[in-house]
């Protein structure tokens, strides 16, 4: 991989919209949730663990609003909602996963680090 200018990723206003989204506790497991498909609220929120339903609902929606989640609402009794990544979303995924593999690879190293500086 090519390094960059330093200020490649800031002179770009989406740079801002897109790590506001990422500082969500929520939004990556969200991504990655969908990206294996379509699902119904009730199947994300079991899917994604530790997340309460207000805090998936807000996520869910900032995503819809971001054009990375697209919601579907069936005209059935009870109504039924299902969720999915837009083009968009599932573009995020794979620099995601990319993201979650050093996380999984240095994770613990940075820890250890950041609770020795602690001390």
């Amino acid at each position: 991989m090519t390094p960059r200018a330093p200020d490649t990723f800031t002179r770009f206003r989406g740079s801002a919209l897109l790590l506001g989204l990422l500082a969500d506790k929520w939004t990556i497991p969200v991504i990655h949730a969908l990206a294996r498909g379509t699902r119904r609220f009730g199947e994300l929120h079991r899917e994604i663990g530790g997340v309460s339903q207000k805090m998936l609902t807000q996520c869910l929606r900032r995503l819809e609003g971001h054009g990375l989640v697209e919601r579907t609402v069936y005209a059935e009794v009870p109504p039924r909602v299902d969720y999915r990544l837009t083009p968009l979303g599932q573009s995020l995924n794979a620099p995601l996963a990319t993201l979650c593999d050093w996380v999984e690879r240095h994770g613990r190293s940075l820890e250890a680090r950041v609770r020795a500086r602690a001390g």
